[in-house]
């Protein structure tokens, strides 16, 4: 608790699961009540049981429940709240919403709305940038609906490109473009796409970088116009653009580099005003690295760098949004990985469905647990397929690894499929281990028979081999007997059989 009493007297968490969950543990270290919503799936959820009040919100559809801002002022309104906390996802990006948050009189837990609406447009963003003098991937400066004008662009700059959704944002809207006979194709299909996720659709189009790596960097700023950097975090495991496993420091970043990349992390952020924790992610390829974007918000892996680092992001959110000074950033220490627990088919990413059977989580040194699931719980179809996180910490990154490992090896959740499986095969592939790998790590993987999947096509051969042995004896012998217990047989077995 600030010395000074609560930073906050009531706050709404306009969220739900375990994002929920974890700003309002550090909420109640803090003395600062909490207010919950939740949607008719998420009567019983542990967010909801967990805070000190809960207001409804409707169906489960999020556009009829989380997505609505007037129902979620109301509660925050009628809980008599005087903070709101969007965690991530939902609205958390909205720069509508975070203004009326600050019209109705409560104290948005994050940036301007001005912050989040330049680095929402994608193109803005660019722009921004370039003019912080943060690197940027060759390519348009603006958005073109004319297909003239993009090929004019990607003759300059050379194949592949990628088109990405200028109101984008989790991998929506984007195509990659390895020659000019499929860039009218794949720009009406971005343009739909984005139309359909983000209803904007307005495209722009910029150089593919190979075999990159998704780098990021963890900022924070405060209302005097300070901010910090705590440092990187590898988010290069991922399919379909979305991640699937963290891990800070990057295992080939030099010193410099880091210094570089942080330095025009918080470069950018000064430029668009910003308060409050935010990430500048960039792609790295080469001993050069490039501004992607920057997400106005938590993220899902802030807990890699709390690990590291030894602070509790929500708590300086919380502080830099009640006013106060940023605290110094402190040394890092050791390696820390997170994986995050989907509810999916292993094997084709599709989300998986199902109740909670059985469920058991690991613990032991440095081991933490993010996750608002529990025995009974019903994953349905209407949110977002993570249902836990796990994250771990090391003296090293090979200490990391084997923690993790061990750590998964422990969870046991029974009725639902999870992506736990492939975590386990990152961890053992040898060019993750040996911390040789980029974006494209799991679509290579999965041009690769699974270790399950070889370990039963030779069983399956040791069958048929058997069969066939079986079949060549009872062929000599003219019985059907079992070779086994024809085993005595010398002449037969080393003799006539081959």
């Amino acid at each position: 608790m600030s010395a000074r009493g609560p930073l906050f007297r009531r706050l709404l968490v306009a969220n739900r699961g375990e994002i929920a969950l974890r700003v309002m543990r550090t909420a109640r270290e803090l003395g600062i009540e909490t207010v919950a919503v939740y949607s008719d799936a998420d009567r019983n959820a542990l967010h909801v049981r967990h805070a000190d009040v809960a207001y409804h919100l409707g169906p489960p559809p999020p556009k009829e429940s989380y997505l609505r801002g007037d129902l979620l002022l109301a509660a925050a309104k009628a809980a008599g709240c005087d903070a709101v906390h969007p965690g991530y996802g939902f609205l958390s990006e909205n720069a509508v919403f975070a203004q009326a948050c600050e019209d109705a009189g409560l104290v948005f837990v994050g940036p301007p709305p001005a912050a989040i609406g330049a680095m929402g447009d994608k193109v803005q963003a660019r722009k921004i940038a370039d003019d912080a003098r943060v690197p940027l991937v060759p390519g348009l400066k603006e958005d073109v609906r004319d297909l003239a004008a993009l090929k004019a662009k990607a003759d300059e700059i050379g194949y592949p490109v990628m088109l990405k959704a200028a109101a984008g944002g989790g991998g929506k809207g984007i195509r990659i473009v390895r020659a000019e006979k499929d860039l009218d194709e794949a720009g009406r299909l971005a343009r739909a796409e984005a139309a359909a996720a983000f209803g904007d659709d307005r495209v722009y189009l910029e150089k593919f970088v190979v075999e990159p790596r998704h780098v990021e960097i963890q900022v924070m700023a405060d209302r005097f116009g300070d901010v910090v950097s705590y440092g990187e975090r590898e988010c290069s495991v991922q399919r379909r653009h979305q991640k699937l496993v963290e891990e800070s420091p990057c295992a080939v970043l030099t010193p410099s580099l880091r210094h570089a990349m942080g330095e025009a992390a918080c470069r950018l952020a000064k430029a668009v005003g910003y308060v409050g924790a935010g990430t500048v992610e960039f792609l790295y390829s080469r001993g050069e690295f490039y501004f992607l974007e920057m997400n106005t918000r938590l993220q899902v892996e802030h807990p890699v760098t709390e690990m590291r680092y030894g602070v509790d992001l929500v708590e300086e959110q919380l502080r830099v949004a009640a006013g106060e000074r940023l605290a110094p950033v402190p040394e890092p220490r050791g390696h820390a990985i997170e994986v995050r627990i989907n509810a999916e088919d292993p094997d084709t990413f599709f989300p998986a469905l199902g109740s909670v059977r059985r469920l058991t989580l690991p613990a032991g040194p440095g081991v933490r647990m993010d996750a608002a699931v529990y025995r009974g719980l019903e994953v349905t179809g209407y949110y977002d397929s993570m249902i836990g996180k796990l994250i771990v910490h090391g003296a090293d990154r090979e200490h990391a690894i084997a923690r993790c490992r061990r750590a998964l090896e422990e969870l046991r959740l029974v009725g639902v499929a999870t992506s736990v499986p492939v975590a386990l095969r990152v961890l053992e592939d040898p060019r993750f281990v040996r911390g040789e790998y980029h974006t494209g790590l799991l679509e290579d993987m999965a041009r690769q028979p699974a270790p399950a999947t070889v370990e039963l096509a030779a069983l399956a051969a040791a069958v048929a081999k058997f069969s066939q042995v079986e079949r060549k004896v009872a062929s000599v012998t003219g019985t059907g007997s079992s070779p086994w217990k024809l085993a005595n047989r010398l002449d037969i077995l080393q003799g006539r059989v081959r």
